[in-house]
């Protein structure tokens, strides 16, 4: 049978048992399977943030970012309908059926300062910090609006998920610190 892969190579080999594996438990009510690749226990408890695993294992690249961050973090009133993702600007396009998915394009600097490491559902989720999403959601403004940003950069101040200096650091590295400046000193 292990013939049948047309290889003799033996990582290849070990792939395709696992995978046969991950089947036979599948059919068997072991596994249940939640995406392309992706199996949970039939019994786990599914968290809220369920969705933000969900995606860091189908593409481990990406950062959650903008108003999933902010959920994250727990400082914005808003409900995203869509995981916010943060890709390199030449980097393949996920596709998903579920859950939707946004993209933000950065590069540099801005793609990769930041990033924090969460542990959600037994995942490393990929997050960036408060302060950087608070710089992100300055830039992208004409994207999410400006009035999340300001009330992002509020709620985390207030709540002192970040300081000033922080904030200012990254919207230096987002090239957006003549734009964040005065709502800064506003608030």
């Amino acid at each position: 049978m292990l013939a049948s892969t047309g290889s003799s190579d033996p990582a290849i080999l070990k792939r395709w048992a696992f995978r046969e594996y991950l089947l036979r438990l599948h059919r068997r009510g072991k596994l249940s399977r939640t995406g392309r690749g992706v199996y949970t226990l039939p019994d786990a408890a599914i968290t809220e943030r369920h969705s933000y695993a969900e995606v860091t294992k189908r593409f481990p690249g990406a950062v959650l970012c903008l108003l999933t961050a902010l959920a994250f973090h727990e400082i914005t009133t808003q409900n995203p309908s869509s995981i916010w993702i943060a890709l390199g600007k030449g980097a393949r396009t996920p596709a998903l059926e579920s859950p939707s998915l946004r993209i933000a394009r950065l590069s540099g600097p801005s793609l990769t300062e930041g990033i924090e490491t969460h542990r959600v559902e037994g995942v490393s989720v990929r997050v960036y910090s408060a302060a950087k999403t608070v710089a992100d959601c300055f830039k992208f403004r004409n994207k999410i609006g400006l009035d999340i940003a300001i009330e992002a950069l509020r709620d985390c101040l207030s709540q002192r998920k970040a300081s000033i200096n922080d904030i200012y650091r990254y919207a230096k590295i987002c090239r957006v610190s003549n734009v964040i400046r005065p709502y800064m000193e506003a608030i």
